[in-house]
């Protein structure tokens, strides 16, 4: 049995239509809703209505149609409803006219009911902007409108002749009318070249979800193997919940239009290893991005966060990497160029002492992993000699192919020490060329003996050469080198370099 658990693979796209709800969930606050609505149509025009639409469909988004392609299903006309029947719609709609207030008092140490008339003279009833809250709280734009103008959120009722604020007692209202909705409602007019029954599919996209992965690495009290377990994160603060839903996650950069800034929304690891045969969830390349499926429906209720692990496996080689880069760049030099570089003698010669920790892992398939990573975080635990497991770092990695290597950065060597120091720096007298030398320190306070990588910013100009070294190096891009040193317990390594810069 291979050491990766088959939780994550291949499938095949499916197309079948389902009476259950199906949601395709993006990790960018927003996802794709597949409903069924059951109608009963007469050739030509019909009104619909579909009253289980979340509170944050995007209207001019939503597709009905017949999934078996038999029948001509046209939209003529689509009104969205999102202002559910309140107390405060109500009182809204009875503006100006006198109902009944039920209230009680105590006499003769009983409750008496008691019925008050009233005339709404103002509601308090502040309309729900959807246009400018399409994905955020349902109810800030009441809390934005009331905050401008104190005040318009109190009703005022007139109660024998006399003016208060606030209601006299709990509203008694007259039945519903037809303008009112229970729940968000898409109203349809529609027109059907055929009569008969027809189970139709509704598709929309709708703000209010999300989804993450996250990444349990758990290594042994010595060395860099790891297992790995991977948990997939769905939120729904949609104002809907879904039964029994077919859940898919979209895992890629989709380009998605945002509207304004301001109407923006506002597990440990287990030990041991488990191998089951089931899949819980499969993947598979769909278009530029990744699709993985749940392979289970699962119900998703509103205002609820479920978890799902996707991916498990041992015997992961996750080396660790102490890199050294040496230069603290302060916020000083912030928005510097090539020129304020050039010129400034003390640019880069702060040292910072910490020898930063990494670990290193290739996503292939001979390294028991090789399938494609939705981004997520990564935290990294180390079991103790009394068998607990202690959280040593964590990080973010984006989407990350298979075949492709994953370098995460997960703290400072408490036992490893840099020192950066510029011995000589000299400039020609027409400024046509700079030459300076540094020298980097590593100490090693460790039991065990470490290669450090010290990493060299060549940051003043374009053109330059390494003139003298004690150590060989790296160049890794057009203004970066790389020394790798082995620093033997409880030793003191010296690199010395001398770089010129002509211009």
């Amino acid at each position: 049995m291979k050491a990766i658990i088959p939780l994550l693979c291949c499938c095949a796209a499916a197309s079948a239509f389902a009476a259950d709800p199906a949601l395709t969930i993006y990790n960018q606050n927003f996802a794709v809703v597949r409903d069924t609505l059951s109608l009963d149509l007469k050739k030509g025009d019909n009104d619909a209505r579909y009253a289980d639409a979340t509170a944050h469909v995007e209207p001019d988004s939503v597709i009905l149609r017949d999934p078996s392609g038999k029948r001509s299903l046209r939209v003529l006309e689509q009104n969205y409803r999102n202002d559910p029947l309140s107390q405060e719609l109500l009182l809204s709609l009875n503006e100006g006219k006198t109902i009944e207030f039920e209230t009680f008092r105590t006499q003769d140490g009983a409750q008496v009911r008691e019925i008050i008339l009233g005339k709404i003279i103002r509601s308090g009833y502040v309309p729900h902007y959807a246009a400018m809250q399409r994905y955020g709280s349902q109810y800030s734009a009441r809390q934005s409108m009331m905050a401008y103008n104190p005040g318009t959120g109190t009703p005022i009722v007139e109660v024998d002749g006399k003016i208060r604020f606030g209601l006299p007692g709990l509203p008694i209202f007259p039945g519903l009318g037809d303008n009112t909705v229970l729940k968000p409602t898409l109203h349809w007019l529609l027109q059907t070249d055929q009569a008969g029954k027809l189970d139709a599919e509704v598709s929309y996209v709708t703000g209010g979800f999300t989804w993450k992965a996250d990444y349990n690495l758990v290594a042994p009290e010595k060395g860099d193997t790891v297992d790995l377990i991977g948990w997939v994160t769905m939120d729904n603060q949609s104002g809907r919940s879904f039964d029994n839903a077919k859940i898919k996650l979209m895992a890629g950069d989709v380009q998605k239009l945002q509207p304004d800034a301001y109407n923006m929304p506002r597990a440990a690891a287990r030990g041991g290893m488990f191998y089951e045969e089931s899949q819980a969830v499969t993947e598979k390349s769909f278009d530029e991005y990744h699709l993985y499926t749940l392979a289970r429906p699962a119900t998703l209720r509103d205002r609820e966060t479920k978890q799902v692990e996707f991916v498990r496996a041992a015997g992961v080689n996750a080396p660790t990497v102490y890199v050294y880069d040496g230069v603290k760049i302060g916020p000083q030099y912030r928005g510097w160029n090539f020129e304020n570089i050039r010129n400034n003698r003390e640019y880069g010669t702060q040292s910072n002492p910490k020898v930063w920790v990494m670990r290193e892992i290739t996503n292939a398939e001979t390294n028991k992993l090789g399938m494609p990573l939705p981004k997520g975080k990564l935290r990294f635990y180390r079991r103790n000699d009394d068998g607990q497991l202690e959280f040593t770092g964590e990080d973010t990695i984006d989407h990350t192919p298979r075949n492709e290597l994953i370098r995460v950065f997960t703290g400072n060597a408490f036992d490893l020490v840099g020192e950066r120091i510029r011995t000589d720096f000299k400039v020609d007298s027409n400024n046509k060329w700079v030459d300076e030398t540094f020298e980097i320190k590593l100490r090693n306070r460790k039991k065990e003996p470490v290669e450090i990588r010290v990493v060299e910013h060549l940051y003043r100009w374009n053109n330059w050469e390494i003139t003298q070294k004690s150590n060989a190096f790296l160049k890794t891009d057009a203004q970066t080198i790389e020394f790798r040193v082995q620093v033997q317990p409880d030793e003191e390594k010296v690199i010395a370099y001398t770089v010129h810069y002509s211009w």
